[in-house]
């Protein structure tokens, strides 16, 4: 019998459902912030597939992405508000 290996697109969405059940844990408040950082995870897992061999590294490599995109469209919308 062949070994089965899971890709790491498999992974890291097997760990975006792990923070998913975490984020249970949380307080009321803090519950939508794992739901986003789950969500995060899935946004990019297709993509860090191509480049990463680890399922954790591709997740927080996501997640990282997406905070940087949110940072980014703050940054803008402040100077379009400064313009006004």
């Amino acid at each position: 019998m062949g070994r089965t290996f899971k890709s790491v697109r498999m992974g890291s969405q097997e760990v975006a459902q792990r923070w998913l059940k975490a984020s249970r844990a949380l307080s009321k408040e803090d519950q939508i912030y794992g739901k986003r950082l789950a969500e995060m995870v899935k946004k990019h897992s297709s993509e860090a597939f191509y480049a990463l061999d680890d399922p954790l590294e591709a997740a927080i490599f996501s997640v990282l992405i997406e905070l940087l995109k949110d940072t980014d469209r703050k940054a803008v919308e402040k100077r379009d508000d400064v313009d006004l």
